[in-house]
């Protein structure tokens, strides 16, 4: 079986998707990508999470095509195929219709820095004009509006995080959805005091250096 360890991370953090509340039955999409063997790793289009074994992975190369696996790829896959065309450093993308984020995204609001944490995105996150769902004019819409953040809204739909591996995009979304939930009940409440410019780049530049450094093999 191909990719073997890729599919069962596949299969782990699509239930961790649905543990942490960033999407319900099967909705969004989780792939990763070796670039090694120029292959992706992507769900089964329409089957829930809890249901999702390693073998019902799907495994697409580089155009999209199918080389492994019984089912449909997600409907997605074309964004997912943008994204890696696009930028050299990601090799993970999570897809979720997590609330307060997919809340902002119907309100056509970019998330501004209202929370430091913001800083696992970049200074913000950007917004991504709608298209509709699995069309190659949503493809284009996330990978032009990403840019070089972690993560994008798309419009009146969810949230697209990634990073150079499955877990920094699963941490992205979290968090992106922990500081959406800060700034909707902010604006609920009354005006966000965003934090400033220059601290958002001094935060960024931390952030470079934040968690554990990677350790030698034994």
């Amino acid at each position: 079986m191909k990719l073997a360890a890729e599919r069962q991370q596949i299969v782990d953090y699509g239930l961790r998707l649905l543990q942490a509340g960033l999407t319900t039955g099967s909705g969004g999409n989780l792939s990763c990508l070796c670039r090694e063997q120029e292959l992706i790793a992507i769900g089964p289009s329409g089957i829930a999470y809890t249901d999702v074994r390693p073998e019902d992975v799907v495994i697409v190369d580089r155009q999209g095509r199918r080389v492994e696996g019984r089912y449909q790829p997600s409907s997605e896959l074309g964004f997912h195929l943008a994204l890696y065309d696009r930028r050299p450093d990601i090799a993970a993308v999570v897809h979720t219709h997590s609330v307060y984020a997919t809340t902002l995204a119907c309100l056509h609001w970019e998330l501004p820095a209202v929370h430091y944490l913001v800083g696992y995105s970049g200074d913000r996150v950007p917004l991504a004009p709608y298209a509709t769902f699995g069309t190659a004019e949503l493809a284009r819409a996330v990978a032009d509006s990403i840019g070089g953040y972690n993560a994008v809204l798309l419009a009146n739909h969810g949230l697209v995080a990634v990073g150079t591996q499955l877990e920094r995009a699963f941490n992205v979304a979290e968090e992106i959805e922990f500081v959406a939930r800060l700034y909707y009940q902010c604006r609920c409440a009354g005006t966000p005091v965003l934090v400033a410019e220059d601290e958002m780049a001094r935060v960024l530049e931390r952030f470079k250096s934040y968690g554990q450094p990677t350790l030698p093999s034994a």
